[in-house]
C-alpha cells in the first residue's frame, strides 16, 4: 500500500513538473510550485520522515510561495518571449542528467540492507543514542547533537541569507502612518485569520519545545511562527505588522538567535568540555544533552522566525513601493 502511494504521488510531481515546464503564465507556475512541494511533504511523511515533511511544508508550500508572489509583484505575470536558440541549453540539460545518472550507478541500491549507511551509521545511532543522549527523537538527536557544528553552519547561513536579501533590498521600515492595505475589507478573512493565528503561534511553540520527543525542532517552529505573521501581514496589511513586530527587533532577534547557539558551545568550552558539548552543561550528562538541546534549538527557531520574517518584509515594501509609483 505505501508503494502504491508513493507511485501516486509520485506520478502527479511528475505531471505537475511537465505542466510547469510549458506553462507561460508566472502566477500559475507559483501555484504549481506551492503544489508540488505540498506533494513532496506527502512523500516525506509516507516515508515516516515527519520533520523533512513539517520544513517542506512550510518552507516549500507556505513561505515560498508567498515571496515568489511578492517577486511577481515587482517583476511581472507573463514570462517574456526571448529568441534564443532551444537546442543549446537542450542539449546542457540532456549532458548534465546524463552526468548524474551516471554518477549515481556507483551508488548502492535504495533501501538495501546490505547498504554501509544501514550497516555502520544506522545501527550506531540507533543503538547508542538513548544512551548518550537520552531523546526519543533520534533526528533531533543526530542534528542537535552528532552533528551540532553543521547544524549551527546552516544556521549561520540562513543568517548570511537575511543579510544578503536585505543588502539588495535594503531593509524594511517600521512605519508610523496608517496606510491602509492587506484584506481588511474582507470580513470573512479577518474572522478566520484571528482563528487561526493564535493557533499557528501555539503549534509552533510546541513543534519548538517538543522538538526533542516528537517531529520538528528550531527551524520548524521559526518557519510555522513566521508563516503566522505573514499571514497577519497579509490580510491586515504591512503597516500593522511591522508595528505588531518591528524589522529592528527582527534584526536583533537574527543575530541573538546565533548568539544563543554559539554561546552555548563557548560555555561548555569554560566549563571544561569541547565545543558544543553538552554533556558539561550539568551534572548529569544526559541532563546536560536535554539543556544544550533546547537551548540551540531555541537559537535556531529565534533566527529561523526573525530572518524568514525579515525576508517577507523586505519583498512586500518593494512590492508597495512599486505599486505606489
Amino acid at each position: 500500500m505505501a508503494l502504491f502511494i508513493d507511485l501516486v504521488l509520485l506520478g502527479m510531481l511528475a505531471i505537475v513538473a511537465l505542466r510547469v515546464i510549458f506553462l507561460k503564465d508566472l502566477f500559475a507556475v507559483v501555484m504549481l510550485f506551492g503544489i508540488y512541494s505540498f506533494l513532496s511533504a506527502l512523500i516525506f511523511v509516507n516515508l515516516d520522515a515527519v520533520d523533512v515533511a513539517f520544513t517542506e511544508a512550510a518552507v516549500g508550500a507556505g513561505i515560498s510561495t508567498v515571496l515568489m508572489l511578492g517577486t511577481l509583484a515587482l517583476t511581472g505575470r507573463e514570462e517574456k518571449k526571448n529568441n534564443h536558440k532551444k537546442l543549446l541549453p537542450l542539449i546542457v540539460v540532456i549532458v548534465t542528467g546524463a552526468a548524474l545518472i551516471y554518477g549515481t550507478l556507483d551508488m548502492p541500491p535504495f533501501g538495501h540492507a546490505d547498504n554501509p549507511a544501514h550497516q555502520h551509521v544506522a545501527p550506531r545511532y540507533i543503538e547508542e543514542s538513548p544512551k548518550e543522549i537520552g531523546l526519543p527523537n533520534m533526528v533531533t538527536s543526530v542534528l542537535a547533537s552528532y552533528r551540532g557544528f553543521d547544524t549551527l553552519g546552516e544556521t549561520v547561513v540562513v543568517f548570511a541569507a537575511a543579510i544578503g536579501v536585505l543588502s539588495l533590498l535594503g531593509g524594511p521600515r517600521r512605519r508610523k502612518d496608517s496606510v491602509e492595505s492587506g484584506l481588511t475589507s474582507h470580513l470573512v478573512l479577518r474572522v478566520v485569520a484571528k482563528m487561526l493565528i493564535p493557533l499557528t503561534i501555539l503549534f509552533a511553540l510546541y513543534v519548538q519545545f517538543h522538538g526533542d520527543y516528537g517531529p520538528g525542532g528550531g527551524f520548524q517552529a521559526g518557519v510555522i511562527a513566521a508563516a503566522a505573521i505573514i499571514l497577519y501581514a497579509l490580510v491586515f496589511g504591512l503597516p500593522l505588522a511591522t508595528h505588531v513586530i518591528s524589522p529592528v527587533v527582527l534584526k536583533i532577534l537574527a543575530a541573538l538567535g546565533v548568539l544563543i547557539y554559539a554561546g552555548t558551545g563557548v560555555a561548555s568550552l569554560f566549563l571544561g568540555g569541547n565545543f558544543l558539548d553538552y554533556n558539561v552543561l550539568a551534572s548529569d550528562p544526559i541532563a546536560g544533552q536535554h539543556i544544550g538541546i533546547i537551548l540551540i534549538e531555541l537559537g535556531v527557531g529565534i533566527t529561523v522566525f526573525a530572518v524568514m520574517l525579515s525576508i517577507f518584509y523586505a519583498f512586500a515594501e518593494q512590492s508597495e513601493r512599486t505599486n505606489i509609483q
